[in-house]
């Protein structure tokens, strides 16, 4: 069990663990859910839920999964090496990075631009660093991917300094899942990842859209926060920036628009029920009209957005969907493809419906203009490669760290 690899994932109330061979093929995982709250319960793969300790916070649910892994003869006595997800690395980072003081100065740097995930992030760090203090860690950033964006895709049209002294700009996330597209689709497709051109569709209760260049990231639809761009679970995504005075006049205090918009706008929002994609979908063919809206305009901004991407591409070879939302309803895709007949995508009803099982992936039609591909997501299984390969000096800090 000495090449084990655990990769961690410190959400705003869960953490979900997972462990990885080396060669990056799932072994285990848990999720630790509802934390802060009574009820608080760890769920382990294939076994039964586990009691947490009352308003288990981060570092106990960490502790108690880790123990269950050991316990269970997961785990040996210590992985070989720890990878963490850490959503925001500003522009420090382009690649992951070997864990130390400097490393986690700056991911606390960040946690300004990100205040919801940067500080739990830490705190997964600062656990598994008690718990396992001469295991090599590793911090995978959400933002790297993104970090070869072109100055004029990164820019926002606001007065300069504010990039100057505050470091607004475009960052996007959701780049370990874009990287594994580029590099799943360059695979299926039979083409060098530098030579591969994508728009990726990340869809799930986050949403993000990225458009890939030869293997590069130069457009994408988050922006400073994840906030911006689709509809998604419960963020609105796009919105005018002058709703936020219009607000304001009706005595919506900033703090209130700030929840408002990431916590119970998107799909929970327009339908007033659900977050769910799958449960939206149900009511909307039961007649729910607010439940068709959501449904329509996720699917219509969604479009909208692919039609954006095109234009920083010079040519594309697939259209990928993936996430929950992505890999799982055949409704988005074939909705979204609909508004999308000018630039020629066109789907197969019957590959869709399967998900493309029997095709490689591929739902497009034959007279389709460019191939639409389903392919899972596998961000656990990145991170996990990332903190291998930096562990075990197949890839240096010095590589990994912005100089």
């Amino acid at each position: 069990m000495d090449d084990q690899i655990l990769v961690v994932n410190c959400g705003s109330s869960s953490v979900k663990i997972a462990l990885f061979n080396r060669s990056g093929e799932p072994l285990v995982s848990a999720l630790a859910e509802k934390l802060g709250q009574q009820d608080a319960r760890l769920l382990p793969e294939g076994a039964e839920a586990v009691d947490l300790p009352h308003k288990a916070d981060h570092r106990q649910s960490l502790a108690a999964a880790i123990e269950w892994l050991q316990d269970n003869g997961h785990l040996g006595n210590a992985p070989l090496a720890i990878g963490h997800r850490v959503v925001h690395g500003g522009e420090a980072f382009h690649q992951a990075a070997l864990l130390d003081d400097d490393v986690i100065r700056a991911i606390e740097d960040c946690a300004s631009l990100a205040p919801l995930h940067n500080p739990v992030n830490l705190a997964g760090i600062e656990a598994t660093l008690e718990l396992f203090p001469t295991v090599p860690q590793v911090a995978v950033f959400d933002t790297a991917f993104h970090q070869t964006l072109p100055r004029h895709a990164w820019l926002y049209p606001v007065p300069k300094r504010f990039y100057t002294d505050w470091g607004v700009r475009r960052y996007g996330f959701h780049g370990t899942s874009h990287h594994y597209m580029a590099e799943e689709a360059a695979r299926r497709l039979g083409k060098p990842l530098s030579e591969t051109s994508i728009i990726s569709a990340h869809l799930g209760n986050g949403c993000s859209i990225t458009a890939v260049r030869d293997g590069r990231s130069v457009d994408t639809s988050m922006g400073l926060t994840p906030l911006e761009g689709l509809v998604m679970g419960t963020r609105s995504g796009d919105v005018d920036p002058g709703l936020f005075d219009f607000l304001a006049s009706k005595g919506i205090s900033p703090e209130q628009t700030h929840r408002i918009l990431n916590r119970e706008s998107g799909l929970l929002g327009l339908s007033g029920t659900t977050s769910d994609m799958r449960n939206l979908l149900t009511s909307a063919r039961d007649g729910d009209k607010d439940s068709e809206d959501a449904f329509e305009v996720f699917c219509f901004r969604l479009a909208r957005y692919i039609g954006a991407m095109m234009v920083s591409l010079d040519r594309l070879d697939a259209l990928v969907f993936t996430g929950g939302i992505g890999e799982n309803s055949a409704e988005v895709r074939a909705r979204t493809a609909e508004h999308l007949s000018l630039p020629g995508f066109r789907i197969d009803p019957s590959s869709n419906n399967d998900h493309g099982g029997t095709r490689n992936g591929t739902v497009s039609a034959a007279d389709s203009r460019f191939k639409i591909l389903v392919i899972p997501t596998r961000e656990e299984a990145m991170i996990a490669r990332e903190a291998v390969a930096l562990a075990t000096g197949e890839a240096t800090a010095n590589q990994s760290k912005n100089q």
